[in-house]
């Protein structure tokens, strides 16, 4: 009886910590300035695991728009209004804004 109480809490927490395989969460995603010339959208919907970071939805935008690459390592992020991480767990419903560094005069 253990065993089987053990496996249960076992199997509950990696659904949770990495999200129950096969389901997902829908977000939105938000281009700005560089970042929305390079997708040539300003925003689009995108669907990742349940328990996906901020950083698993960029390789996942990487991937589709290979010239985001060029915004890596100097973008800012925010997530709901509000700056983040790309550590961040992105959740249903929420909004992930690309946001590059803006210059001009």
């Amino acid at each position: 009886m253990d065993c089987i109480q053990e496996e249960i809490k076992t199997v509950t927490m990696d659904s949770t910590a990495k999200g129950i395989e096969g389901s997902s969460v829908k977000i939105k995603v938000m281009f700005f300035a560089r970042a929305r010339d390079l997708t040539g959208l300003s925003e689009m919907p995108l669907e990742v695991s349940t328990g996906s970071s901020a950083d698993d939805c960029l390789n996942k935008l990487i991937a589709m728009f290979p010239g985001l690459t060029e915004l890596r390592g100097c973008m800012v992020l925010a997530l709901n209004e509000e700056y983040t991480t790309e550590s961040a767990i992105v959740k249903d419903k929420d909004e992930l804004a690309i946001i590059p560094p803006i210059s001009g005069g």
